[in-house]
């Protein structure tokens, strides 16, 4: 079978996929953090208390992972667990005071760090590709 350059379009997007997991890893750095934390904190700050299996689930982790991923965050004082109002054999985690604040400084290194990469495109490129990746994702 031929090919018909469908290899190297995908391994072009898997480059970019690594090279940019790269750059947001390296970005994280000043706060010690990791992606996986990073991406808990984003979760845990854009919703009002979250149950880790919803935590699991959104970061398409085991639950036991998320545990792990949650006592990092709790030990450096970024989140904290508390009881679920809905259910008190639940419990919820939320960003404390500390974990709110570095979220605002983690999202604005992350839209830097987007901003420098997609500066490569033009305007119209941007929303070529950003169509072309919706194409590619649309299940239906």
């Amino acid at each position: 079978m031929a090919d018909d350059g469908t290899t190297e379009l995908g391994d072009l997007l898997m480059r970019v996929a690594r090279s940019q997991r790269h750059r947001w890893r390296e970005s994280l750095e000043p706060w010690r953090l990791s992606p996986s934390h990073s991406r808990a904190l984003h979760v845990v700050g854009h919703r009002e208390g979250v149950r880790l299996s919803d935590l699991a689930e959104a970061l398409r982790i085991a639950p036991r992972s998320a545990t792990e991923v949650v006592d990092g965050l709790a030990e450096r004082g970024l989140v904290e667990r508390r009881p679920d109002p809905a259910d008190r054999r639940a419990v919820q985690v939320a960003l404390t005071p500390a974990g709110r604040a570095l979220l605002v400084e983690v999202d604005a290194a992350r839209a830097a760090a987007l901003q420098e990469l997609f500066a490569r495109l033009s305007t119209d490129d941007r929303a070529e590709l950003s169509r072309l990746l919706r194409a590619l994702l649309d299940e239906g």
